[in-house]
């Protein structure tokens, strides 16, 4: 009996498969434990040298760099860099997930240096929340609601 070839459409369903397979096995990947020196409060290491880094010459220090260039730029590097992690976390590649999540960090830092913020502030919202179902949390929170395009910060002030 001779052997028919695979149509394209069980070709593909069978590559499908496999893709999903291979993604199942890299999201059940368990990652190394943290090496020596590394820890959780690298983060707060992390930002001391951001704010540092706040007054130093832009030419020399990225963090500089970007803290002169403003709030908005400052906003735009963070998005790029979480939709890079996204992008990782979908594709299943685990080590580059590492390394886009580090820079996700970097500048979500970076943020909290531009706006004043300090790690111990996130720190003490995490622990409020901690034991408080998700759910329950986000319906206490107050509704926001966003000024129309083309409005400034001032105009939602004053709508108040």
């Amino acid at each position: 009996m001779i052997k028919k070839a695979p149509s394209k459409a069980t070709a593909k369903a069978e590559t499908k498969t496999v893709k999903a397979k291979k993604t199942k096995v890299a999201e059940t990947r368990k990652l190394p434990p943290l090496s020596n020196g590394a820890d959780a409060f690298v983060l707060n290491r992390l930002y001391d040298v951001v704010q540092s880094r706040k007054n130093a010459d832009p030419a020399v220090s990225h963090s500089a760099r970007l803290l002169s260039r403003g709030t908005y730029k400052i906003a735009q590097k963070f998005g790029e860099e979480a939709v890079e992690c996204l992008i990782e976390a979908v594709a299943g590649r685990t080590s580059l997930l590492v390394g886009e999540s580090a820079d996700v960090l970097y500048h979500l830092i970076v943020m909290w240096v531009n706006a004043g913020i300090t790690p111990d502030e996130v720190w003490a919202e995490l622990a409020r929340r901690e034991g408080t179902s998700g759910i329950a949390e986000k319906a206490s929170r107050p509704k926001v609601s966003l000024p129309p395009s083309g409005a400034t910060a001032s105009d939602a002030t004053e709508q108040d």
